[in-house]
């Protein structure tokens, strides 16, 4: 039997023979403890198995085993999981447990794909009261097991590809083709759509002498009203990458998306892969995010920067591979999104999270009668004819293939891609005044793998120039949506981070007022004078004062001593 899948689990013991018996079989030298009488018993399953009485004296229960005689050789039991990609809506995954012997143990880890080669038994179970046979389980004996290459997941070439895949980059206007390619059955959202296409090709990951690595995926968040192809667009995404993963944040925990230690019927703990770990070098697409718990949604921290899973648990200590791009949908708090609020206000995800994604959208729905017409007559012909409004320029096979093709080109920074990135970053630093808060090395790093990821869409060994301008273009349009503070109308970084300038500067002025009411004493002040002195001191309304005296308790410099009554740490 060979067969491809995903290892689910795995397990490690010892297992005893003598020597070799025939057929796969071993067995087992045992001494009895009357006589001395040694009886050699074959081994045909997992739990070994004394004689069943002394050939010499006919004891049958006193036996050791004959350590000297004995040669221990290594077993593993691995469970193998159908690829998730290729499974039939609605269907569950079937599972298998393999048995591994000898040297093609602990060559894989939980979240590979491998091919295996093996022999299907089957194996009795019998109750544990009566000791009667009650069914037969499937096990596998497995001989040999490969790890899949994981650059390019179950993307197969032919002969014929190559020639067609370089022919499309060579074309003109290849990357416009390319972006109106992804998702066709989507009206608009070119900016959407050129985000998914970077993410599906990524950028190398680099590792430096001392054993550093530098992340090369990118993570992408989509925040918007209902209605907006969100979902579609993750659900899309998870079928064109090399290696995809859909899953919503509502059925997620910590251990489904990470990794978990499982006690097993016989007492044994096994290590079980989650979502981002069996999505290694590939996508995991979650939606619903704002929906998912925040304990839950804190084990993604590790995963979205350090690319790693870490778990110690049942006495299981293990790191596993989490190389996944992480592209997630949210809904704003109040079910659509506030123009008048800040990203951090609009949606439920704390700053830490939000600012370790590489590009954040907002997907609004606004009325406009030329858009909505143009929408609705694409969604109508789209029912109409079962089939895309426009073909597509690439299909989605071609497609697929692409990508996989452009994942395996590691293009070099040039020295114009690199001054552009430099000089981009230094007057996104330099903005605004200077308590704000700017962009960070994070929002760089972010510019390098979307020029590189750009240069392996067009099939090219080097990053050029053109492709760190296009980076820098996505980068503004993000920052000219998400990263504007809506009461000054400025671009302003800050508001990734929950501090915008204009909060920044009230926060200033409210501390001084509040000092100034507490005196040296640092006496408790009444809610209701210091909401009127902040309002005629800094001349905002009261809303605003109100949201002032927030500011300064979610900052840690007063506390409620009792309600309506405030004091200065």
């Amino acid at each position: 039997m060979n067969i491809s899948c995903l290892i689910l689990r795995h397990k490690w013991a010892k297992m005893g023979g003598a020597h070799n018996a025939g057929n796969g079989k071993f067995s087992q030298n045992y001494k009895c403890r009357k006589c001395g009488n040694i009886t050699i018993e074959i081994q045909e399953a997992v739990a070994l198995v004394q004689p069943k009485r002394c050939g010499e004296c006919g004891e049958v229960k006193s036996f050791d085993l004959d350590d000297k005689e004995t040669t221990f050789i290594d077993y593993q039991v691995i469970r193998l999981q159908e690829l998730p990609e290729e499974l039939p809506p609605g269907q569950l995954p079937q599972s298998y447990d393999v048995d591994l012997t000898g040297d093609v143990v602990n060559e894989t880890r939980p979240g590979d794909r491998v091919t295996l080669t093996g022999i299907v038994r089957s194996e009795p179970e019998y109750s544990t009261g009566t000791g009667k046979l009650r069914t037969f389980t499937t096990r596998i004996e497995g001989n040999y097991c490969e790890t899949m290459r994981k650059d390019v997941g179950e993307v197969t070439f032919s002969s014929e590809d190559e020639p067609l895949i370089k022919s499309t980059a060579s074309q003109t206007n290849a990357y416009e083709r390319l972006i109106e390619s992804i998702a066709p059955e989507i009206f608009g959202n070119d900016t959407q759509k050129e985000a998914l296409l970077l993410q599906a090709v990524g950028s190398p990951q680099k590792t430096l002498p001392d054993g550093s690595i530098i992340r090369g995926d990118m993570n992408v968040l989509f925040v918007g009203d209902p209605g907006t192809a969100k979902s579609e667009f993750l659900k899309y995404s998870s079928k064109i990458a090399p290696r995809g993963l859909y899953t919503s944040g509502r059925g997620s925990t910590a251990a489904g998306l990470t990794a978990a230690v499982v006690r097993e019927k016989n007492g044994m703990m096994m290590l079980e892969a989650g979502a981002v770990v069996l999505a290694d070098q590939g996508i995991a697409c979650i939606d619903e995010f704002d929906k998912m718990r925040t304990e839950d949604r804190n084990a993604l921290h590790e995963c979205m920067e350090q690319q790693t899973c870490s778990v110690a648990k049942g006495g299981i200590v293990a790191t596993l591979n989490a190389r996944t791009s992480i592209l997630a949908a949210a809904n704003p708090v109040l079910g659509k999104y506030d123009t008048y609020k800040n990203i951090t206000e609009n949606v439920n995800l704390p700053v830490p999270l939000l600012t370790r994604f590489d590009l954040i959208f907002v997907m609004r729905d606004i009325p406009d009668k030329n858009i909505d017409e143009n929408l609705a007559r694409h969604i109508l012909e789209t029912h109409r004819k079962v089939d895309y409004v426009t073909q597509p320029p690439v299909s989605f096979d071609l497609l697929r293939k692409y990508l996989a093709y452009a994942r395996n080109i590691e293009p070099v920074l040039t020295k114009e891609a690199e001054n552009l990135l430099v000089n981009y970053y230094i007057k996104m630093r330099g903005i605004g005044s200077e308590n704000m808060i700017t962009v960070t090395p994070r929002q760089l790093e972010g510019l390098v793998r979307l020029s590189t990821a750009r240069a392996r869409i067009m099939l090219r060994e080097q990053v050029l120039e053109e492709d760190a301008l296009r980076a820098i273009s996505l980068m503004d349009r993000m920052l000219e949506t998400v990263g504007v503070d809506v009461r000054t109308g400025k671009v302003d970084p800050g508001v990734f981070h929950g501090r915008p300038s204009s909060d920044q500067a009230i926060l200033t002025k409210s501390i001084e007022v509040f000092n100034s009411l507490t005196g040296t004493e640092r006496k408790a002040v009444d809610e209701k004078i210091l909401i009127d002195e902040i309002i005629a001191k800094l001349k905002i309304s009261e809303d605003e004062a109100k949201r002032a005296i927030k500011l300064m308790y979610d900052s840690g410099t007063i506390f409620e001593v009792k309600k309506g009554s405030w004091r200065r740490l």
